[in-house]
């Protein structure tokens, strides 16, 4: 069970100004972010970076920064950034004493079982996620009565009270991988992929196994559909259109690459191309941008309302105040730990997964349940 302990509130800092020592001190990032923050923006946002920066030096902590986060966050104080799998990986090597998640409360729980012995930050109680909230720990354990042969692969947008009930995790970076290793080491022709249904949906079509799915879907990425990438086509012919797996199939199937977020970052800098669009969450787009300038970014925009929760001004807040700290329940961490390191263990993959190519030779409908 998760527990949220806030901590009682410190004084109030005095303001925090742009002075000519912050913005010299913050230049490098401003040249950075430039053409995504305006210059009024700067003003507010340099001195909160240049102070958020000096006191993680001073606690010895670390901010964990998802691509979903504004420029000047992943930017301006992120000390590593990336997809959910990424940032799992480096909550487990951070050397730091406390780990600020700026991200949501799925993420922070797990960098919490993957560093007991670490203190947790999150800066947004309420910083949750529609698929981590479709589906309880007492749901799989229903499943798998169901189907009590199959392995259960879990994404990683789950609460850690899911993770502790499934065999492994996957993100979008590995789930075919993931499912794949996991149908062969229970010996099954059948793998449980819960919750998101369009991300085992898009999975089914690039394997062999039967996929069991479960009704959770992404707020953000199932309101995009195949009539506004038609249009967005139509109206820009030139542009390459990057689409996440936690679309609908429909909107895979009218894009022309399908990838994580670490995939359509990774296609960007690769492939370099004049327009593109990435149909995905807002802030992705600006913080690829910002390491793209010789590609125009064309922004079909969708906002994660959580993901938004997070701000430098909170990040702040929650340094200063040292809030709002997140635990989980020791047993409870102990089982979700082995799911999320059978995740970690597996072998990276040499090209990054994509889901446009149909591979299945099977029917790839998916079970619903």
């Amino acid at each position: 069970m998760l527990t949220l302990a806030p901590r009682p509130a410190a004084p109030t800092p005095p303001a925090l100004l742009f002075t000519p020592e912050v913005e010299a001190e913050t230049r490098p990032i401003w040249e950075r972010v430039s053409a995504r923050v305006t210059p009024l923006e700067w003003r507010l946002h340099a001195p909160l970076i240049a102070e958020i920066n000096r006191i993680k030096r001073e606690r010895n902590a670390v901010i964990l920064a998802h691509n979903y986060m504004t420029p000047e966050i992943f930017h301006g104080v992120g000390d590593y950034v990336g997809d959910s799998l990424g940032l799992a990986r480096e909550a487990q090597r951070a050397g730091a004493d406390i780990i600020v998640q700026a991200g949501v409360k799925f993420m922070a729980e797990t960098s919490k079982v993957l560093s007991p012995d670490k203190r947790v930050l999150i800066p947004d109680l309420n910083a949750g996620c529609s698929l981590a909230s479709s589906i309880t720990a007492a749901d799989v354990r229903l499943m798998r009565q169901r189907y009590p042969n199959a392995p259960v692969v879990a994404y990683v947008n789950t609460t850690a009270d899911v993770k502790a009930e499934v065999d492994i995790c996957c993100t979008s970076a590995n789930a075919v991988q993931v499912v794949e290793w996991a149908a062969k080491e229970w010996g099954s022709d059948r793998v449980l992929l819960i919750p998101d249904e369009f991300l085992a949906r898009n999975v089914a079509r690039q394997t062999a196994v039967k996929i069991v799915a479960w009704k959770g879907r992404c707020e953000v990425h199932e309101r995009f559909t195949a009539e506004d990438i038609l249009e967005l086509r139509a109206a820009y012919p030139d542009a390459e259109v990057l689409a996440h797996p936690e679309c609908p199939t429909e909107v895979i199937e009218v894009s022309h690459f399908t990838g994580s977020t670490a995939a359509m970052t990774d296609y960007v800098a690769k492939n370099k191309p004049k327009q593109v669009v990435l149909i995905t969450e807002c802030s992705m787009a600006d913080n690829v941008a910002c390491e793209a300038p010789e590609t125009e970014f064309i922004r079909p925009c969708n906002l994660c309302p959580y993901m938004k929760m997070i701000s430098l001004q909170n990040i702040y807040d929650t340094l200063v105040n040292d809030r709002f700290e997140v635990t989980v329940d020791t047993a409870v961490a102990e089982r979700a730990r082995a799911s999320v390191q059978r995740m970690i263990d597996m072998p990276p993959l040499a090209v990054p997964a994509r889901y446009d190519l149909v591979k299945a030779r099977h029917h790839v409908d998916v079970e619903l349940i």
